[in-house]
């Protein structure tokens, strides 16, 4: 434990979906959230229910509502349902008479139970939200790799040749290209990385049910921390503003996180700019003016584990089976779950540590609105 810091990760975090499903309900009803559930059709892989649960804390009317969403990145959703169930132990006294909390606890449920960034369509959602009666974007770099990200075997032989081909492309092209190619988000490769489909997903339509029933679009202020693993220095939480530059939403993410602010836009942060943030989904329905939105990214492993791990479980989905009790599916699915939630004690102590001061920062931020 860090000296002087008061925590408890093994009351956060769990090993699995349906362990931190029943540890955020049975929290959130004791410290009296009020709980509320849109159940997802799939099943998990020990066959148990899967939903989206939420919890509000504070007079139903506040002005000001601060919303911490896990998840939206399936498999990353031990990171955030962690710093949900902190915050419940931790911060709630904190809460101030004119701000609401409210939780959203694995807004993909499907990708957090089966150990998937993907939801159950195979769709990334934060390259979902898009306009798609505007037509979908072009990558024509990741058409060009698709068949070298993602063999249809993983013999040495094979993966060698398709390391080659993606050095070759980095070398011609530089870094920013291929990252740009890799991981901006594509339409065309349904079995792909980062795909963001060709219509809304059930999780982006349950963002726009959880802005109605909640009223968001109603409040005076409306801020929100997306938890997210995977890029970045091990353990440190960049706050990512994808504000557009010049937007008052913009300048309150300055005044709010300081010189720790990541912006994409302005070539400033581990991420690169992405077209179909789930941030934008939710900007449609509560309004950009009134809506402060950072994700919280936090740093994992190294970039060639992250891409061995992803490459493999998007192989087992595309053309290996799934049989969840089998060595082969276990050993992939443990190698995604590491790479995007390390599980070790100073990694658990360094996300709650960093969630901590990011709240702060977000609450200190509406007081003053």
């Amino acid at each position: 434990m860090i000296a002087g810091i008061q925590m408890n990760v093994d009351a956060c975090f769990s090993q699995d979906y349906r362990t931190a499903r029943a540890l955020f309900r049975e929290r959130a009803t004791a410290a009296g959230g009020r709980l509320s559930s849109y159940e997802n059709a799939n099943k998990g892989p020990y066959g148990e229910d899967l939903a989206t649960d939420l919890a509000w804390f504070g007079a139903q009317d506040a002005r000001k509502v601060m919303v911490l969403v896990s998840a939206t990145h399936g498999v990353e959703g031990f990171c955030g349902s962690g710093a949900q169930l902190d915050w419940i132990d931790t911060g709630l006294s904190a809460l101030s008479g004119d701000t609401a909390v409210l939780l959203v606890h694995a807004i993909n449920p499907y990708g957090f139970a089966w150990l998937r960034r993907t939801t159950e369509e195979g769709v990334d959602l934060n390259r979902n939200c898009i306009a798609f009666e505007d037509g979908l974007p072009g990558n024509p770099g990741y058409s060009e790799l698709a068949d070298a990200f993602l063999p249809k075997t993983r013999d040495d032989e094979t993966v060698r040749a398709a390391q080659a081909r993606l050095d070759a492309y980095k070398a011609e092209h530089g870094a920013k290209a291929f990252s740009i190619a890799r991981s901006s988000g594509q339409y065309t490769h349904s079995e792909g990385y980062f795909y963001g489909g060709t219509g809304p997903t059930w999780a982006l339509q349950t963002i726009g049910r959880i802005c109605d029933d909640f009223r968001l679009s109603e409040r005076d202020s409306v801020a929100m921390i997306d938890y997210h693993t995977g890029l970045g220095s091990f353990g440190y939480g960049e706050p990512i503003c994808g504000h557009r530059p010049g937007s008052a939403g913009q300048a309150r993410c300055r005044a709010w996180y300081g010189t720790s602010l990541g912006e994409p836009m302005l070539g400033k942060s581990s991420s690169v700019v992405i077209a179909g943030l789930t941030q934008y989904a939710w900007a449609r329905k509560i309004g950009d003016e009134t809506m402060t939105f950072i994700a919280l990214e936090y740093g994992t492993l190294d970039a060639e584990t992250g891409a061995e791990a992803l490459r493999d479980d998007h192989w087992l989905h595309t053309y290996g089976t799934v049989d969840w009790p089998s060595d082969e599916t276990r050993t992939i699915k443990a190698a995604i779950r590491r790479f995007y939630h390390p599980d070790t004690q100073d990694w658990k102590e360094l996300v709650l540590m960093r969630s901590r001061q990011v709240i702060a920062q977000t609450l200190d931020g509406l007081s003053q609105l």
